[in-house]
């Protein structure tokens, strides 16, 4: 950057390189809309005013506004890399995303920390990076990798990393794990993300005086409010599978706008071509009556204070020329996208092609033994706890129920509505199963197998048979990852997520249209209309840090009382 340059610009001196000009233009310092000429130059807008352009634009009867920011988001769960992740959120107005690379550390370690920083630059889109705190997230499971506070502590130097990601062992931050207070010491410097869901009083005080200083586990406006006012930030999720932000909108008041932000966290594509990325957060709120300019708010400005990232999020001289044009303010569908000064979305169609990334040293990550595989459920008694499902979330409620047993052995055709459900670990072929019984998915006659199993993305089966769980299963070996579904035997489809066992090295059109198939023939073998996005309702089952019973290679986990349950439920179910 010429500074000189670009000072003379600002002076009106030399001409920009570009003028938008006849613009309505968000300003998210005064909540206000300045009319007038926004000159950019070398990627930076330099004034707002009388400036003439090498190139102009015409914007007259639109609004600009600070490029849109997602404050935080796992792109492996999108199943796309990061290059082709840009292709669709960029046409959205996304310019910018807080990316934490949790999931495929818990498979790669370092390598797949290493994977999506370098191919986070093969687009137009920032990444910036929050590096994993928790590999594995808890003792109760095998995650692929092991990270210490020793393993990360390289990265705190790299310009596209902005801190810690999230504490996801919140009971090791507020008893004084000296390992979690290690890693938050390493990265004290950075921001610090939260995941505290539920976590009130005292143990939310001990949890913020950790060092943790974000939150997007928030359910209920309760506590929302509790933790703004301990002086977090609260990021207001809307996902695939978990939404939150209708429900803590009533917990929002003005004098808490400044301390949230906008996120997804988990997105599939087909979903952000539907209904949009941050756009679609902004529009929910508007709609949910808080001010537009406020809602934009969160989706830029909040986050790059909250992250420290001092040249985005608004539009102003010396910051980033990441712009979004849109006509209507009330109801922003976005047509055309700046990023640096460039025009890189012009009405909704990208103008850039996403590069080849190489992903040679993150593939084949499925070990398994086919042999090792017993999917019998052999219980010694007929009352067992059961996985309940929650609609909208990825919260689960533990049930205890009286099940019919054939000669001691469970099978979901002598109990409706209960479906067998394993995790199989896949990163070091121990052998490890764990058994497990959910209610409410819905799945008849047919077997879903996934390699996305969060966090430490085992491999995960549900179904109402053994042989097409066999098949299932065999069939994500033979691929290298990914989802199947089989039906009587017969394997109806399945995509290929050969980066990981998350994404495909593929377009997300063709991500898109592989799920939309796959979630038709999954509805048509009865998946509850309930589940708003049956794989990622399925890859959460394993998420041993969320409540209330998960399962994970190890058995049954009690999140509540954070501890390993037997199948069979009773005094003698502690393991």
């Amino acid at each position: 950057m010429d500074k000189q340059r670009l000072l003379a610009v600002a002076r009106g001196e030399i001409l920009a390189d570009l003028v938008l000009k006849n613009a309505k233009i968000i300003n998210v310092f005064t909540k206000s809309v300045d009319f007038g000429n926004l000159a950019i130059a070398d990627g930076f807008i330099v004034g707002i005013g009388d400036y003439q352009g090498k190139e102009e634009i015409d914007y007259q009867g639109y609004y600009l506004s600070p490029g849109f920011i997602d404050g935080h988001v796992h792109i492996e769960s999108s199943m796309l890399t990061p290059n082709n992740y840009a292709l669709a959120v960029m046409p959205k107005g996304t310019t910018s995303v807080v990316a934490d690379s949790h999931e495929i550390a818990n498979v790669c370690g370092n390598k797949g920390i290493d994977f999506m920083i370098k191919a986070s630059k093969a687009s137009p889109l920032d990444v910036f990076m929050m590096i994993p705190s928790c590999v594995p997230s808890t003792p109760y499971e095998t995650a692929g990798a092991k990270l210490l506070a020793k393993n990360i502590k390289k990265y705190i130097k790299q310009n596209s990393v902005l801190g810690l990601g999230e504490m996801m062992d919140y009971r090791g931050a507020i008893n004084g794990d000296a390992e979690v207070l290690e890693k938050i010491k390493v990265f004290s410097g950075l921001t610090i993300d939260g995941h505290a869901p539920l976590v009130k009083g005292k143990d939310l005080n001990a949890y913020v005086l950790a060092g943790v200083q974000t939150d997007h586990e928030c359910t209920e406006p309760d506590e929302l409010i509790d933790k703004v006012k301990r002086g977090m930030y609260v990021h207001l999720r809307e996902g695939s599978q978990t939404k939150n932000l209708l429900d803590l909108l009533p917990g929002l008041k003005p004098e808490y706008y400044d301390r949230v932000l906008f996120c997804s966290d988990d997105l599939h594509p087909s979903d952000i071509k539907a209904f949009g990325h941050m756009d679609n957060n902004i529009r929910i709120a508007i709609n949910a009556g808080i001010p537009p300019i406020s809602a934009i708010s969160m989706a830029t400005i909040n986050i790059a204070n909250c992250y420290n990232i001092r040249n985005l999020g608004a539009l102003a001289p010396g910051y980033k020329a990441d712009i979004v044009a849109f006509k209507d303010l009330d109801n922003i569908s976005v047509e055309d996208v700046f990023k640096n000064g460039k025009l890189v979305v012009k009405a909704t169609r990208a103008l850039f092609q996403a590069s080849h990334v190489d992903a040679h040293e993150v593939m084949d990550t499925v070990n398994i033994d086919l042999k090792k595989i017993n999917l019998e459920f052999i219980l010694k008694q007929d009352i067992v706890n059961v996985i309940g499902l929650v609609k909208n979330n990825v919260t689960t409620k533990k049930f205890v129920k009286r099940v019919v047993l054939d000669q001691s052995e469970f099978k979901s055709s002598n109990n409706p509505n209960l479906l067998k459900l394993v995790v199989i670990e896949r990163h070091h072929n121990t052998g490890n199963i764990g058994k497990g019984i959910v209610e409410g998915y819905g799945l008849k006659n047919a077997a879903i197998a996934m390699t996305i199993a969060h966090d430490s993305h085992n491999l995960i089966c549900l179904g109402d048979n053994d042989l097409d769980m066999k098949e299932a299963i065999n069939k994500i070996k033979e691929i290298g990852g990914g989802i199947v579904l089989v039906s009587k035997a017969k394997i109806i489809d399945f995509l290929p997520l050969e980066v990981a066992g998350l994404m495909s090295l593929k377009t997300s059109d063709f991500v898109e249209e592989k799920l939309k198939k796959l979630e038709f023939e999954v509805r048509s073998l009865g998946v509850s209309e309930d589940i708003e996005d049956p794989f990622l309702q399925l890859a959460f089952l394993s998420l041993a840090v969320i409540p209330e019973l998960k399962l994970t290679d190890l058995g049954l986990f009690d999140v509540t009382e954070f501890k390993l349950i037997k199948l069979e439920a009773g005094e003698t179910n502690e393991l």
